[in-house]
């Protein structure tokens, strides 16, 4: 679109062109703001239609680009304030769903010759990163996400909000406190997130083996004094590993058997999709995906999500025998 072009102007398919350009990194955005894939999902569609529709009221004094983040952040807004008022509270986020990495591979690439920048992007879509944020009221966390995310202005983000700058200010000072309050205290520690090395792949591999042979002992071995899981959206989270251990037990999950597990990842983390033999099936079927956080060789956080995210992650719906069974 030339500078002299006004928006207004423009028919449906040339706009649509433009602004499926930004579809990807306006879904991440929305799944920061609200912790559910689906809900991203419609956020984005209610964005792009609402922008449709607004098409005139584009003024050229900020990028098309901005133009549809701001659309995009008070949609989230509205649609919290319809469905969630009320953030997250005793460290779980029972509407939290995974994000595929081959997806986030659509982003923009970021600039080289600003690292950190890369770091910040990966890190804040990590599933503790997540969590996190969900345990903010929807305006603070919306100004931690412009601001400390996205880079804005405080000046942009006051005029996004219709706030001041000195309350974006205050926003953001108590965002970043509430934050650290639900982040892990060794955040800067992770080996989480970015390219898998060997040593991360190693403790994938010996986790899906003890996993298979259902090896409690070799399971517990692996996992900090301080581990967490949990299994949106089932209730109930579990701290500390004799804690963790012995929900593992009581639940039958230490005499399953009949398992595989392909190693994958999400949200920038390692992961293992596990299948359950189905004898009538003649095949192995989805399961669990168990999402892992490591810290200093072991396992620090395992979010499991159920079978139905499978198909939105790329993973197959069936594997074949082996010839084990």
């Amino acid at each position: 679109m030339s500078a002299d072009t006004k928006l207004g102007e423009v028919d449906e398919p040339a706009f649509s062109g433009l602004a499926e350009r930004h579809r990807r990194e306006l879904h991440v955005h929305c799944y920061r703001m609200l912790g559910s894939f689906e809900d991203a999902e419609d956020t984005v569609q209610e964005t792009f239609l609402r922008a449709w529709r607004r098409r005139e009221t584009f003024e050229g004094r900020s990028t098309f680009r901005a133009w549809l983040y701001r659309i995009a952040t008070n949609a989230c807004l509205d649609r919290l304030a319809r469905n969630r008022p009320e953030p997250a509270t005793g460290g779980e986020v029972l509407w939290l769903q995974p994000y595929p990495d081959r997806l986030l591979d659509e982003l923009p690439a970021g600039d080289a010759d600003e690292p950190e920048s890369l770091v910040v992007a990966r890190e804040t879509i990590e599933l503790a990163y997540l969590v996190a944020v969900q345990h903010l009221a929807p305006r603070p966390r919306a100004v931690l996400i412009l601001r400390d995310v996205l880079g804005w202005p405080a000046k942009d983000v006051a005029e996004l909000l219709g706030d001041s700058v000195n309350s974006v200010n205050s926003a953001l000072q108590r965002a970043r406190a509430g934050l650290r309050e639900h982040l892990p205290a060794e955040r800067q520690d992770w080996t989480g997130g970015g390219d898998e090395d060997a040593g991360t792949r190693e403790l994938v591999r010996r986790f899906t083996d003890a996993s298979v042979a259902a090896d409690i002992p070799a399971l517990t071995a692996m996992l900090r004094d301080d581990v967490r899981t949990s299994m949106p959206p089932t209730p109930g989270l579990q701290a500390g590993r004799d804690e963790v251990v012995r929900y593992w037990v009581e639940s039958g999950f230490a005499a399953m058997t009949g398992l595989r597990g392909v190693p994958t990842r999400v949200n920038r983390q390692p992961a293992v999709a596990f299948y359950h033999w189905r004898r009538a099936e003649a095949a192995y079927r989805p399961l669990t995906l168990d999402v892992l956080r490591f810290t200093g060789g072991r396992i620090t956080e395992i979010t499991t999500f159920h079978s139905d995210q499978f198909p939105r992650l790329g993973l197959p719906e069936r594997l074949p025998a082996d010839g084990t069974e």
